[in-house]
């Protein structure tokens, strides 16, 4: 591990500010792009070819930051992992630190979203992120993906649009699945250190509409000395129906998982020698996770208005065992493995209503929506084990979460060369949460734990968006925004282990608000002005009312106060020629503390990402052969408030290569080419044994990326 003591400062020279403001200053006559103001537009009605990035959203975007990613992009790109989907969105991380069946842990914007807190995911309108879950708030695990049936990406980074609510202060992603498939597909991947895949998918006609149904297959050992073991399987089904002026999609998805943990292991005892890189202090740990879910879309549109209905329904359990510091009871201590247990019910849906308006002579778009989901989580348990079996309750309880959300969204064409959107959404959260055990087994630390809160929350969002001269449009973008906190923390009043109301470090235990708001503002500039060049820069800022977290391995809560970030991103997708795509994305971040911890000599927020760079190229020959190379960096992570210690760069390169006929693809890639690298995380711990001297205090723990590996595929068409 690289450590350094001083903070680091970085310049970007604003060459994509100066040509924007230069062609914005041109004869504004000179452009290519105008509105008919006879006809109404608004972002959901258009339809944007499958180029994603490449294609031209002038005059559609709502913010410079916001974009979209087709499969064609995904086609030649190596993913190693289902998180990596995330990483389309510029200036986004997804690192994994606990096995192929745990949910990836997200870095965006000066946020260690952990599991998903401040970046909400829907795929197909069913929401992804969990409330009050076992593992951590808003853990969202997209393990139940399958990368091939991806139609198409959209994501939008800050709290600026009005339909998207909770888990979303650092930005959303909306995920779309393909109706039907052009041919039917056979897929075999196998690779180094037991890794094997496969995927069958396939469309037909049935009635007036198209059935599509899929399923994957995919097993993998990993490099580490306690296999991995990981068993998945992902099963999809899905039949559309489209009579142009209405339609209707229902799909059923099961996904299921088991696997066994690649936890982060102490720096100490890497650096001693009595652990590998690639060891394990405890090798049960892991988890078992499954998932099924039922939805349907619904469209409908007149002469002037649309309607979009979205219903979904359902089930998810987790089971996850992790021992942090190693102590299991071979030790002469008693075993620090933990079991995070649940099962879930959720239902909810969406309504969309818009009307397409001429008012005063001005062209505006008009929609009012209502969102409701219920999650009824039952046995939510954290409990004391050992080699996977309980030794005893931390705590159990079943908790009830509904959220209801309404918003109403004005797109209005003041001028051929002025729009606004402004946005209106209020939410109301309500936890219902019933305590049913704790460590000291006592009624009334559970009644005292136990009860129901409420609250409701309004967000303003407004945006300006000025242009195009010369295919370059100038976003200016404020608004307010929320995330959830667990519903057990909203309840809490004495620590389940000890009765008292003091957490585990000794402070003062506090019931905390059931959500936490956020503001920000954008200003940015999207351009098209060279052909065949995509290129945004975007200069945010956003503020956070609470830095809290529910922790779940321990069943208290952690809170820490106010934060800002700001940070700027440039973001570049080239396509000069048919058969060369390139791309080109840099993201500076400063995440910091409004004030200062009494028992730290700074404010940085640990584990904040300061700088993330992305580049790749892609070229498809007209002969069928391909290849693609990818380079990702970040760094710039401060590992404790004080900054005094900081992760090292991680630099992964991954190569991919192969040739393409109408039948079949013939590819290989080849991740991580530089080797092994270190991606470093804290994890500060405090042993319950002073005596066990090298597992004393706090310490650094590490989670290896995984080393160079080799993987091959065939893809049958039929």
């Amino acid at each position: 591990m690289r450590a350094t003591h001083k903070n680091k400062k970085f310049m970007l020279t604003p060459l994509s500010i100066g040509l924007g403001i230069a062609l914005g200053l041109i004869n504004p006559a000179a452009q290519a792009h105008s509105i008919d103001p006879n006809k109404p537009e608004e972002l959901e009605a258009v339809e944007i070819e499958e180029d994603g990035r490449g294609k031209d959203m002038i005059g559609i975007a709502e913010t410079a930051s916001q974009g979209e990613v087709s499969q064609k992009q995904f086609e030649y790109r190596p993913l190693s992992r289902n998180g990596e989907l995330i990483e389309v969105v510029p200036g986004a991380v997804a690192t994994q630190h606990s096995g192929s069946g745990k949910a990836n842990q997200y870095f965006l914007r000066g946020f260690n979203l952990d599991h998903g807190t401040d970046f909400t995911t829907y795929v197909d309108g069913i929401p992804m992120n969990m409330t009050t879950h076992a593992h951590g708030q808003g853990y969202m695990d997209l393990n139940s993906i399958i990368p091939e049936l991806v139609k198409k990406v959209e994501y939008g980074k800050g709290p600026y649009y009005a339909e998207v609510g909770d888990f979303s202060s650092a930005g959303y992603a909306k995920m779309t699945t393909m109706d039907k498939l052009s041919e039917g597909i056979v897929k075999f991947t196998a690779g180094q250190y037991d890794y094997y895949r496969t995927l069958v998918a396939n469309s037909t006609k049935v009635g007036d509409g198209d059935l599509l149904y899929a399923g994957e297959f995919n097993l993998y050992n990993g490099v580490w000395q306690v296999p991995e073991d990981s068993k998945k399987f992902n099963g999809q089904m899905k039949y559309t129906l489209d009579k142009h002026d209405w339609g209707m999609s229902v799909s059923g998805k099961a996904y299921s998982n088991s696997w066994t943990a690649t936890n982060q292991i102490p720096q100490y005892a890497i650096d001693s020698g009595s652990l590998g890189l690639y060891g394990s202090m405890d090798p049960t740990d892991g988890g078992e996770s499954n998932r099924y879910s039922l939805s349907g879309n619904f469209w409908q549109t007149g002469k002037n208005w649309k309607n979009d209905v979205n219903l979904y329904a359902l089930y998810t359990d987790l089971n996850l065992y992790s021992n942090f510091s190693g102590h299991t009871l071979i030790d002469q201590y008693p075993s620090d493995q933990i079991l995070q247990t649940e099962r879930r019910v959720q239902l909810g849906g969406n309504f969309d209503h818009t009307r397409y308006n001429k008012l005063f002579g001005f062209e505006m778009d008009n929609t009012v929506g209502i969102q409701f989901r219920n999650d009824q989580i039952m046995g939510l348990g954290l409990y004391q084990t050992n080699a996977r079996q309980i030794l005893d309750t931390i705590s159990n309880s079943d908790v009830g979460v509904t959220t209801i959300g309404t918003y109403f969204k004005n797109h209005t064409h003041w001028h051929e060369k002025v729009r606004t959107i402004a946005g209106l959404r209020g939410d109301f959260i309500n936890n219902d949460v019933r305590v049913r055990d704790n460590l000291l087994h006592d009624a009334t630390t559970n009644a005292v734990n136990s009860g129901s809160r409420g609250k409701a929350m309004i967000s303003p969002k407004l945006s300006l968006i000025i242009g195009p001269w010369y295919d370059t449009e100038y976003f200016f973008n404020i608004g307010y925004g929320y995330h959830s906190n667990d519903a057990r923390g909203t309840t809490l009043s004495l620590n389940p282990k000890t009765g008292r109301n003091l957490d585990d470090n000794g402070d003062v235990l506090k019931r905390v608000n059931p959500a936490a708001w956020s503001r920000g503002g954008e200003a940015g500039i999207r351009s098209n002005f060279i052909p065949g060049l995509n290129s945004t820069f975007a200069l945010w800022w956003l503020e956070s009312s609470q830095e809290l977290v529910f922790v779940g391995d321990a069943g208290t809560n952690e809170v820490n106060g106010k934060s800002h970030r700001y940070g700027i991103e440039l973001t570049n997708y080239y396509q000069p020629t048919d058969w060369l795509t390139l791309d080109a994305d840099y993201a500076l971040t400063t995440a910091r503390y409004a004030d200062r911890t009494p028992r730290e000599t700074d404010n940085f927020v640990p584990n904040s990402v300061g700088r993330v760079i992305s580049t790749g190229a892609t070229v498809v020959a007209p002969n069928g052969l391909f290849g693609t190379i990818r380079f990702r960096h970040f760094g710039s992570v401060p590992l404790d408030e004080s900054g005094t210690v900081w992760a090292g760069d991680t630099n992964i390169v991954n190569l991919g290569a192969g040739y393409k006929q109408k039948q079949y693809k013939l590819e290989i890639d080849i991740f991580n080419i530089l080797g092994s690298q270190s991606n470093d995380i804290a994890y500060a711990y405090e042993s319950r044994y002073p005596s066990s001297a090298e597992m004393s205090g706090p310490g650094l723990m590490k989670h290896p990326v995984e080393p160079r590996m080799v993987r091959g595929t065939i893809t049958v068409n039929f």
